[in-house]
């Protein structure tokens, strides 16, 4: 019982970290299948988020990434204004070797079985094409392609979002809400970051970028060779003069080891999680350091698959998105306000939001 009770329950029903409302074992032995779909509120609405599919180190890691993914996106959609709770599934496997039409239809039968309650998505590992399989056997799936009636890919907007924060920022700190002349460093070009290097460079920033795929950075090399390439991670957030840092890959960026040797003075990025551990965002404030919280500055692609139900609008979802950078500032405002950092302000925000419509 002691591994139990350390584990994941424990999160699950004793710590800050959890107070979910519901969380679900899915298994189809058939196609393989093994995944969690974790409903952390429904206060504001049915459950909204993403399917992550990714090669878990084993059955725990997954539920706990589900827990804390899910509970992101409470506050994510808290602060993107919409009438939806958060949750999140992960399957367990990797996608490259496992992901069958078969397993995402069996997937999409446990998404149906919600009723309703999840709304599910795309997540690092799956794409439009997979939820227009998982679609096909529940009306609860978004993210879908244009010719399925879908809004298609997500990441436009997520990097639209990300880049108003990044642009809220330098407002805060510097003065003028433009990358001009600043020294950007994106970790992760993937899906949402190539999308983001366009802005910047559009903007007029000077950019350093790492994946650890060589595709990924061929990509944007091919077409922008001003662009600067580092070999990893570790070496872009010690780059000289950099001005801000974006994390776009996965999650836990911000930990002890690399926020005592970060170079920049924002962070600001797509990916989810991105503080470690709590007590994280004391670290950066103590070093000076803005950070845009990651749930607010990404939710462009929540705003959009959100829309899709009903009868996808891409200028009513842009429009919505460029409030990212509004809602930014407030979040700057009232953590000065407050005396804490930005990551306490949105939370006592979303907190706030997600209280009052419990009480109403």
């Amino acid at each position: 019982m002691t591994d139990v009770t350390d584990g994941v329950l424990h999160t699950l029903f004793h710590s800050e970290q959890g107070g979910h409302e519901q969380v679900v074992l899915c298994q189809d032995r058939a196609s393989g299948l093994k995944a969690v779909i974790a409903l952390h509120s429904t206060a504001l609405g049915p459950a909204l988020g993403g399917t992550r599919f990714y090669p878990y180190a084993n059955e725990a890691e997954a539920v706990a990434d589900a827990l804390n993914l899910s509970r992101g996106m409470s506050y994510k959609n808290a602060m993107a204004g919409l009438e939806h709770g958060g949750g999140k599934a992960v399957i367990i496997g990797d996608p490259e070797k496992i992901k069958t039409e078969e397993l995402l239809l069996a997937y999409g039968r446990f998404v149906a079985s919600l009723g309703g309650r999840y709304v599910t998505a795309c997540d690092v590992g799956t794409y439009v094409a997979d939820m227009d399989v998982v679609a096909r056997e529940n009306r609860w799936t978004t993210g879908r392609s244009p010719e399925n009636g879908g809004a298609g890919d997500s990441s436009v907007l997520t990097a639209f979002g990300v880049f108003q924060g990044m642009r809220a920022s330098a407002q805060t700190l510097w003065g003028d809400p433009t990358l001009r002349g600043r020294k950007v460093g994106v970790a992760g070009v993937g899906k949402v970051g190539h999308y983001l290097v366009e802005h910047l460079l559009e903007d007029g920033a000077e950019v350093v970028i790492t994946d650890v795929r060589e595709e990924s950075v061929r990509r944007i090399t091919d077409r922008h060779p001003q662009v600067t390439v580092v070999a990893d991670t570790d070496a872009l957030i010690r780059v000289e003069g950099l001005d801000v840092y974006a994390p776009c890959a996965l999650g836990g960026a911000l930990n002890d080891d690399t926020v005592p040797v970060l170079t920049a003075k924002v962070v600001c990025g797509a990916a989810n999680n991105q503080l470690a551990h709590p007590g994280v965002e004391k670290d950066l404030a103590e070093r000076g350091i803005l950070y845009a919280p990651d749930y607010v500055v990404n939710a462009g692609g929540v705003i959009q698959v959100a829309d899709e139900l009903h009868g996808f609008d891409f200028d009513r979802c842009k429009k919505k998105a460029t409030k990212i950078f509004d809602t930014t500032l407030e979040i700057f405002a009232r953590a000065k306000a407050d005396g804490v950092p930005p990551a306490a302000a949105a939370d006592r925000i979303a907190e706030q939001r997600m209280a009052e419509a419990r009480r109403g």
